[in-house]
């Protein structure tokens, strides 16, 4: 394909078109072809403070934690994307974070990622007959709490006891009242002895008013209620009640389902019993990485947990085949899988149907690792760039004649062959452009500097070629001997070149961070762009220049 002069050109083509497919998708998405970073166009700014509203913290244990979330928060933001931040303290108890223009979407999800915790716990999901015998002393608990007269306003409804009525259906049956169906006695059974009926029914009154279990339904798996969405703050004050605590059984807890679950015309969400203390959590956790299952192409989240993490998960898997282990994520269950088998130190995390950046998100906190305490972004508002609108023309101007100097030196000194390597350098503009716009880099200054560097490069490349193909002219060679031999024997000098410093620009994207990687993106890009276009492109177009000459005749070189 390479030999032939339409098989070059297919190639270039092909280059090219994905090069501007990517700068459309990006001007679509975020309404510009390259992100421009802080010191060119300006972003969003959020000053950042421990969350501590019960005023628990000491002002050294704040400073703690701002110190220990700055590393966790530079780790995350580089990870995220090439958007050269601005990460600083400010004083010794906030956090101050720059970011250049985003999309709507992207604030979004920089917000939420930066305030994320990104607690792993892995529990064992409880039997509801765990929780069953304790169902009227919480609603005692919340009626005792709260009062009756607080509770009807809350659509609470008061149901009076019959004296045939049984503990179970003054528990579980629904009133006509109250809005769907709640859990039934033949669902959800609670095996009472004797004495704890007597008890009970000496406490009838109390037991009239059910505030918590009439919001709850039958699940639909194994340790698992149903509320209604609209219920869930509901849900959620009662929980939270001082009082409720104390009613519920020791080393059992509630958690909330991070998915919806569609019944009907009704929305539900799960409410997951499990153990109190997690088995294992993510201070285990060595490796994340988003994934599609292959079976369904839903996002997924594979870990890897360190050597003692893995011997504990397989003990603990091992005893418990058959049981559901649930996955919790800052206090939501991310998913309950059955353990069919003894599991390793390697495992997956189940994402439903979200979007595979949620996924990537995950998995990228995950590695970094969470919040030592929760952050609350207590200031947020938009920057100008840093440079200002001076020092930005200025670099403009400067660009453009330093660019019109290469132009009339290529064209002054080398003819028509300066042309071709201009016609060369248009293409490696445009796969910069579109490299840049695939990994979605932000281009600032150092990045600039990183472009320029890397223009130069390819400048000289040709210049290697069009030197050597003048020797071999001198030399008395034919003209296409001589241009074959110039690129032949100019190509080891320009890998050696291009290699040494895309190392070196590699060496500066692992250990570098904010506008050092930022650097290193645009002079890989630039480097690989460079090579292309000089050894591919340029000679491409001296073979077209060359197909309509004789072999004898001289070449403007």
């Amino acid at each position: 394909m390479f030999k032939t002069i339409r098989g070059r050109l297919i190639t270039i083509f092909i280059v090219i078109a994905v090069a501007v497919g990517y700068l459309y998708a990006n001007n679509a998405r975020i309404g510009s072809p390259i992100k421009l970073g802080l010191d060119l166009q300006g972003g969003m700014r959020l000053v950042l403070e421990v969350d501590d509203p019960d005023g628990t913290f000491t002002d050294s244990a704040k400073a703690d934690h701002i110190d220990r979330s700055d590393r966790i928060l530079r780790t995350r933001i580089d990870e995220f994307g090439v958007a050269e931040p601005i990460i600083q303290k400010v004083g010794s108890q906030r956090l101050e974070i720059r970011l250049p223009g985003l999309g709507n979407e992207d604030e979004d999800r920089a917000r939420e990622l930066i305030q994320r915790n990104a607690f792993l716990e892995f529990k064992l999901v409880l039997p509801l007959t765990q929780i069953e015998p304790s169902l009227a002393r919480i609603d005692r608990a919340i009626v005792a709490a709260l009062g009756e007269d607080a509770l009807r306003e809350m659509g609470q409804v008061v149901q009076t006891p019959s004296e045939t009525q049984s503990l179970e259906e003054l528990l579980f049956q629904s009133s006509d009242t109250t809005a769907g169906d709640s859990v039934a006695g033949d669902t959800v059974t609670a095996e009472v002895d004797e004495a704890q009926t007597d008890t009970v029914e000496a406490e009838a009154p109390a037991a009239e008013l059910r505030p918590f279990t009439s919001l709850l339904r039958q699940g639909d798996g194994e340790g698992i209620y149903l509320v209604a969405e609209t219920d869930v703050e509901m849900a959620n004050q009662f929980l939270e009640l001082q009082e409720v605590g104390v009613a519920m059984p020791n080393r059992v807890r509630f958690h909330w389902g991070a998915d919806l679950v569609g019944s009907g015309t009704q929305i539900y969400r799960r409410l997951y019993l499990l153990e109190d203390e997690a088995f294992i959590t993510g201070e285990f956790l060595e490796n994340a990485v988003a994934n599609r299952d292959p079976q369904y192409n839903q996002p997924l989240v594979n870990f890897q947990l360190n050597r003692r993490g893995g011997r504990r998960f397989a003990e603990f898997t091992s005893q418990h085949v058959g049981d559901f282990l649930a996955i919790v994520l800052d206090g939501e269950v991310m998913s309950a899988p059955v353990i069919r088998d003894r599991i390793g130190a390697s495992g997956q995390i189940e994402l439903g149907n979200s979007p595979i950046e949620e996924a990537r998100d995950l998995a990228l906190v995950l590695r970094a690792g969470a919040l030592s305490a929760p952050l609350e972004i207590v200031e947020e508002r938009t920057v100008g760039p840093s440079l200002g609108q001076d020092s930005i023309d200025a670099g403009i101007v400067a660009g453009i004649v330093g660019l019109v100097l290469v132009v009339v030196i290529m064209l002054g000194y080398y003819r028509m062959a300066g042309l071709l390597a201009l016609g060369a350098l248009a293409v490696y503009v445009i796969m910069v452009m579109g490299g840049l716009a695939s990994v979605q880099a932000t281009l600032t200054v150092p990045g600039i500097a990183g472009l320029i560097l890397s223009v130069g490069m390819a400048v000289d490349a040709n210049v290697l070629i069009f030197e050597r193909i003048r020797e071999e002219l001198i030399a008395g060679r034919a003209t296409r001997t001589a241009v074959d031999e110039g690129f032949g024997n100019a190509l080891s000098a320009i890998v050696d070149a291009n290699l040494t410093t895309l190392i070196t620009a590699l060496i500066l994207f692992q250990f570098g961070t904010g506008p050092v990687r930022g650097f290193a993106v645009t002079l890989s890009i630039g480097i690989v762009a460079s090579f292309f276009s000089a050894v591919f492109v340029t000679r491409t177009l001296f073979l077209i220049y060359l197909s309509g000459k004789k072999a004898s005749d001289p070449i403007s070189i």
